[in-house]
């Protein structure tokens, strides 16, 4: 068609310029050859390019916090920092802390391992022995933050002993302490739950006095690690470790035994049958009992009342509770004292892409404080620059005295677990995350307590064989 148009749009353009000359005759009907080259000549000015297609890096973070508000707190984050890294996709994936190891195995037999995890620093010194973790990749962002702006006691935490290096990246934590009836202690004459002849005092003492039912909410739940936070807490009180310095298994020591017993013998003026975080939370708050092992997670309950896992509410049963409740971080026992808390962590898995380090860089700086700010009372932060705004985050801290919110944002410095002692190498402390995950320290306390099936003796004694096959298995 291109070879008989060209002829024809030369007469054309002749015919065009001799009717310039011409008087102005009536405009024609268009001829089927003039629509023709009409369309022509349109089909050759239109010009379509198409748009390169973009590919972007897909950053997966897992995190254990998947309440709906902070998982929509996180995937804002996530939208802020795509906006200013086009290349990037970040997917936020909520997981249940309880199936994290679970989900964690399911991925790496599947080969597809999230870039980054939030999880408890016990959990990365398990993961960081089976190799799943780059630590290259966690202290470069750790120096890329700011190394000299990191609390001390957290770095510690998670420093590979073989290395130096960091098997993750410190993000916040907890710290846990008995919350008492200070009224109550004051009214019946007794001291401060400090000491465990103090705790024994009052677990003798409390029961009757008023509307107490019980002294103290224990964890007795062979299925939850609750008992496991709280004995481990009595049991650095006792000097009881679960490996000696030479990497022997120390779960049958005197010390050890001493400590089953202790523990166990609360039950005595605790609330019956097996009991976790919940219904310890719900006695104390209902005046029911004067004494709760718990995190500071606690700090809005004790204000507001709370929330169920069946959709219920707890309100309080006493006016200005928070200001009639004190506060003992620190255990003293026989043979030493103890200040128990928790830490979670940003472990940076192994084969993720470079560009997870940035995404972890951005949550622990342009995203760290509204992620505090989602519950500052169990999210202290690691940061010494964050620590003036994080005071500030919510107006519950009013509540409490000075003293009391030093004393937490300091926690660090005297936080103690069985998996920060100095002297553990990777192996053993990829164990006592075993110790945990596995549960063997709540079902030895539910069969002495609970079931009756042990006595503290043949308690340790079964717990000496646990730990010894996984140390086994270990090396």
């Amino acid at each position: 068609m291109k070879n008989k148009a060209l002829p024809f749009v030369i007469v054309m353009i002749a015919a065009l310029i001799l009717g310039a000359c011409a008087p102005a005759a009536p405009e024609a009907a268009p001829t089927p050859e003039t629509i023709v080259v009409k369309e022509e000549v349109v089909v050759t000015q239109v010009v379509e390019v198409p748009a390169e297609p973009v590919d972007k890096v897909v950053v997966e973070f897992w995190m254990d916090e998947p309440e709906e508000p902070r998982v929509r707190a996180y995937e804002e984050i996530a939208a802020r920092f795509m906006e200013e890294h086009p290349e990037i996709d970040v997917r936020i994936v909520p997981i249940e802390e309880a199936g994290q190891a679970q989900r964690i195995a399911t991925a790496m037999a599947a080969n597809r391992l999230p870039d980054l995890v939030r999880m408890g620093v016990q959990d990365a010194a398990t993961f960081a022995a089976d190799g799943l973790l780059d630590l290259d990749a966690a202290t470069a962002v750790i120096e890329k933050v700011g190394l000299d702006d990191f609390r001390t006691g957290p770095l510690t935490m998670v420093t590979d002993p073989a290395t130096g290096k960091y098997n993750s990246i410190p993000y916040d934590g907890w710290l846990q302490a008995i919350w008492y009836r200070s009224d109550v202690f004051e009214e019946a004459g007794l001291e401060a739950p400090v000491t465990w002849d103090a705790i024994n005092a009052a677990c003798d003492s409390i029961p009757g006095t008023g509307n107490m039912l019980y002294a103290i909410g224990l964890g007795t739940n062979p299925g939850e690690n609750y008992g496991h936070q709280l004995f481990e807490q009595v049991a650095i009180s006792n000097n009881a470790w679960p490996i000696d310095e030479e990497g022997n298994v120390t779960m049958n020591t005197p010390e050890m035994i001493a400590a089953l017993k202790f523990y166990t013998d609360l039950q005595r003026c605790a609330i019956p049958g097996p009991q976790h975080w919940l219904g310890a939370r719900q006695a104390y708050e209902l005046d029911q009992s004067s004494m709760l092992i718990y995190s500071t997670y606690i700090m809005d309950d004790l204000v507001d009342g709370s929330d169920n896992e069946d959709g219920t509410y707890t309100d309080l049963a006493v006016a200005d509770l928070a200001a009639k409740t004190g506060f003992a971080p620190s255990m003293e026992g026989p043979n030493g004292s103890a200040s128990f808390g928790q830490l979670a962590v940003v472990g940076v898995m192994k084969d993720a892409d470079p560009e997870a380090q940035l995404v972890a860089e951005y949550f622990m700086t342009e995203g760290y404080q509204e992620i505090l700010a989602l519950s500052p009372w169990g999210k202290i932060p690691v940061l010494k620059t964050a620590v003036e705004d994080w005071k500030t985050l919510s107006p519950y801290f009013e509540k409490y005295p000075p003293e009391t919110l030093e004393q937490i944002a300091n926690g660090y410095d005297v936080m103690q677990r069985w998996l920060f002692r100095g002297d553990y190498d990777a192996t053993e402390r990829a164990v006592i995350g075993d110790i945990e995950g596995r549960l063997l320290i709540p079902t030895a306390i539910s069969n002495i307590a609970l079931e009756g099936t042990m006595t503290p003796e043949t308690a340790a004694a079964w717990l000496q064989e646990q730990v010894e096959a996984l140390l086994a298995d270990r090396q």
